[in-house]
């Protein structure tokens, strides 16, 4: 027998076998007027009610519906009013600029755009067939409720999401993910980090990113609560954990730094010791990160590796018996690799020392770019872009990043898209971008840059060029000015002679 995997599969279950529990708190304190407690039998009728204002707007099957948003209730239940009814979800990270949103907006071909209040003003001259704001006033037209929605034939292969992400490109790709590579990717996930109905997620990964790791569709499976939270602070993450009875939570490195530094501050002990399991991915956090997650909160501390054209989980690194004998650092030492292959991926190294991946989780392609799709899955594998080894126990290393993308605090940064900005001002005849070591962020922007004759352009100017233009987080953090930069024969940069002098006393080029 054969049945069609589809995203409606888990708010489905959910609302059949939990519909009276307490699905999603939503975050109290955001610009829209929030949903509050929302059980999900509630969930389920308020998914249903979009999809049939979705109908009611002629938008079909197929489809595409962008959403620019920070957390919130109705991003959450959009994952099940779009997807599990045949459209696409395109999500939107909130932080990028006017000019950036329009681009993936039309790139998509999205005929509605829902907007975050905060970001009204700010997106309103971007084109799109339909546009409404969340809140109050985009209620009415976003939930026709008392109207079933046009049923859908489930799909497995047809694309559910496209997730844009930067690259090694200049502007974004968009990538296909399928149902099926949806459905396999939470299930794992939940499977290899022990989800169940018991737990409390709290939602400190923005949802928009690689659609929050599969975490809203695994928790609303499972029955778990979601605890939505809009703006990422230490302390409030803490207050949330001791209010909600939190036991999981996904982050970035940066997150868990703000949280050991509010811990350190915290009055009486630390909430969510022995209880709460926190979930790291984006980029290796040093060990003395790790092993303070467990000394200092007294939290699971678990790694993933992946990105957003694999769904995004390729291996897991959890801390397994052989090792509960082992002292803290020892432990930390094993857990900073990326992990082993997840349930059903299959990892290899090329001879030039790239991670390869095969899965049914990795994408089915980028969105109208059929050449970049055939380069990133050539020979039967996905390119990773990746430098890293595998051990004898099959347990993963990234040692370096052979395509140009900096990870700064969880988000990707095209050297490329900063280098081309940078390149626009008239003042700047080359330039190279780099990711150099940041304690706080993992690592940041920086621009090395060579001015034509006689330029008095100052590093502040430059970099206020740039946050005109560019997201805050890729607006580089520091400019160095040089006479020249390092080449090859043909005039391509060398980045990685570049880069050496500031990963200096650094085992890996990648934090």
């Amino acid at each position: 027998m054969f049945v069609p995997l589809s995203a409606k599969d888990f708010i489905d279950r959910a609302k059949m076998v939990y519909g009276e529990r307490i699905g999603i708190i939503d975050e109290p304190l955001q610009p829209a007027e929030p949903l509050e407690q929302l059980s999900y039998a509630r969930i389920d009728e308020l998914a249903r009610a979009q999809a049939a204002a979705l109908d009611a707007l002629g938008v079909l099957p197929g489809e595409r519906v962008a959403i620019v948003s920070h957390n919130s209730a109705r991003l959450l239940i959009s994952f099940f009013g779009v997807c599990a009814y045949g459209r696409v979800l395109v999500p939107i990270n909130f932080r990028l600029s006017r000019d950036e949103v329009a681009y993936i907006v039309e790139k998509s071909g999205a005929s509605v755009l829902l907007v975050d209040p905060d970001l009204e003003d700010q997106l309103a001259s971007v084109p799109c067939r339909h546009k409404f704001t969340l809140g109050a006033s985009g209620d009415g037209p976003m939930y026709c409720f008392g109207v079933e929605p046009e049923p859908w034939a489930p799909d497995e292969g047809a694309t559910a999401a496209i997730n844009f992400t930067s690259g090694t490109t200049a502007y974004p790709k968009g990538v296909q993910i399928t149902h099926r590579n949806l459905w396999i990717n939470a299930t794992t996930l939940a499977l290899h980090t022990g989800v169940s109905d018991r737990d409390v997620y709290l939602h400190t990964l923005p949802m928009f990113h690689a659609n929050g790791w599969g975490m809203p569709f695994a928790m609303t499976g499972l029955g778990a609560q979601h605890v939505v939270l809009r703006k990422i602070d230490g302390n409030e993450i803490l207050r949330r954990v001791a209010e909600h009875g939190v036991t999981v939570m996904c982050a970035a490195p940066t997150v868990v730094n703000s949280t050991l530094a509010a811990a350190l501050e915290w009055e009486g002990d630390v909430p969510g010791r022995d209880r709460v399991r926190i979930i790291v991915a984006g980029a290796p956090p040093p060990t003395k990160t790790i092993a303070q997650v467990e000394t200092v909160l007294g939290w699971e501390f678990i790694q993933l590796y992946g990105m957003t054209e694999t769904s995004p989980l390729l291996t897991v690194n959890r801390s397994r018996a052989e090792w509960d004998e082992l002292d803290t650092e020892r432990r930390a030492a094993k857990l900073i690799r990326a992990g082993a292959p997840a349930l059903g991926t299959t990892l290899q190294v090329s001879k030039l020392g790239e991670v390869l991946a095969r899965s049914n989780v990795v994408m089915q392609g980028y969105w109208d770019q059929p050449k970049e799709t055939g380069e990133a899955l050539a020979n039967g594998w996905f390119h990773t872009g990746d430098g890293g080894t595998i051990g004898d126990d099959g347990y993963v290393t990234i040692t370096d990043r052979l395509k140009d993308v900096i990870i700064t605090g969880g988000e990707n940064v095209s050297s490329v898209e900063v280098e081309d900005m940078l390149f626009s001002h008239p003042d700047v005849a080359e330039v190279a971008v780099i990711g150099v070591p940041d304690e706080k962020w993992g690592e940041t922007v920086k621009a090395l840059v060579v001015l034509v004759a006689n330029a008095q352009v100052t590093q502040e100017e430059l970099i206020k060029y740039c946050r005109q233009h560019l997201a805050g987080y890729k607006t580089p953090t520091s400019i160095e000015f040089r006479t020249e930069l390092d080449r090859t024969a043909t005039g391509k940069l060398q980045k990685f002679k570049l880069r050496e002098p500031y990963w200096e006393g650094h085992e890996r080029k990648i934090n």
